[in-house]
């Protein structure tokens, strides 16, 4: 374990958070996030700020896009994975996007898309059933060749299941992220079990096109610790490098509360905990005063931002409710945020 005062890991803390959602669902019935938004990723194009994110509205998850001019405030651009229950399609219900691979997985390098052979490629995952998050999910990729980012293809098949996996994955797949490192594709992913009070731990597999992926004998590489705060989950990776040290920004999971965590490697496989959560839950009334989860980590000009998905108690004027819950996209940062003024 790596205590939290430790000097390694000083840059990749963010103390300082916004305070309010920069980013929520419409509530418009019938509309792709009525209900809530969730699994942000952020990236530069087109010299513009963009998110990728999804919505949920009662049936499943579709991806959209927003964007921004200071990270701070954003605008719905459209929806770029739709539902299409009519195609008969394995992700027929709807598709959660949850990573475009990126040009470089540099920690300190501004987040831009990469192509590979002459396309920009998402990875997302998709549930079998209507509902929230309802059966075991499988993994596949789309593409585009479009610069506006907004014509994305998907691939017929999942590239990646729970079916030929093991016991701790035989619940279904969630959030996956897609690194290369020496010649090869790394697939990131968490996976549940099919116990009733689930587990969720995070897995690697390895390619050479994308499309063929092996397992790693060390999964799962990040694993809950049944004596600490992430006891139950250890989910939705996000992984970058800093040097030689790789990094990857995770989410645990213990009795009532989500929260943002760090783990350290040297060989993308073996794996070193920061002790304590590096982003807790909020104060009662904040949004995040629930959960604090699912990162996208965005360096800029000396500056951390630590995107992630705060839920809280639904209250009156709330724009969107999912059950009981207000579920949003907040961000925090290294530096302290300049104050509005109106």
């Amino acid at each position: 374990m790596i205590a939290n005062n430790d000097r390694q890991i000083a840059d990749y803390l963010t103390p300082y958070k916004y305070g309010k959602p920069v980013l929520t669902g419409s509530g418009i019935p019938g509309a792709f996030d009525e209900k809530a938004v969730d699994i942000p990723f952020v990236f530069v194009h087109g010299g513009q700020y963009h998110m990728l994110y999804t919505g949920f509205d009662g049936k499943g998850y579709q991806t959209a896009l927003a964007v921004s001019e200071d990270l701070l405030h954003w605008k719905h651009k459209g929806v770029v994975l739709k539902r299409d229950l009519e195609s008969g399609r394995w992700d027929g219900v709807g598709a959660a996007g949850t990573w475009i691979i990126k040009e470089d997985d540099d920690f300190r390098a501004v987040p831009r898309l990469r192509k590979v052979d002459g396309k920009y490629w998402m990875v997302y995952h998709s549930y079998p059933m209507q509902g929230y998050e309802a059966g075991p999910a499988e993994i596949s990729l789309a593409w585009c060749e479009d610069e506006d980012l907004l014509d994305w293809h998907r691939l017929e098949k999942p590239v990646f299941s729970w079916r030929d996996g093991e016991d701790w994955e035989a619940g279904g797949l969630y959030k996956a992220c897609i690194i290369r490192h020496q010649d090869l594709w790394y697939l990131f992913y968490n996976a549940k079990n099919r116990e009733a009070r689930w587990t969720e731990q995070t897995g690697a597999a390895v390619s050479k096109d994308l499309l063929h992926w092996e397992r790693c004998k060390e999964n799962p590489v990040l694993r809950v610790n049944r004596e600490s705060w992430d006891e139950r989950f250890v989910s939705d990776p996000y992984i970058v490098h800093d040097g030689e040290k790789w990094l990857n920004f995770y989410f645990g999971l213990g009795p009532g509360h989500a929260q943002e965590g760090l783990a350290l490697s040297d060989d993308l496989l073996h794996w070193e905990k920061v002790e304590n959560p590096i982003l807790g839950y909020g104060k009662e009334g904040e949004p995040d005063c629930v959960h604090a989860h699912k990162a996208s980590i965005f360096y800029e000009n000396g500056t951390l931002y630590h995107f992630y998905c705060g839920t809280s108690p639904w209250r009156e004027g709330d724009p969107t409710k999912n059950g009981g819950e207000f579920r949003s996209i907040c961000v925090a940062a290294s530096k302290p945020f300049e104050e509005e003024t109106t």
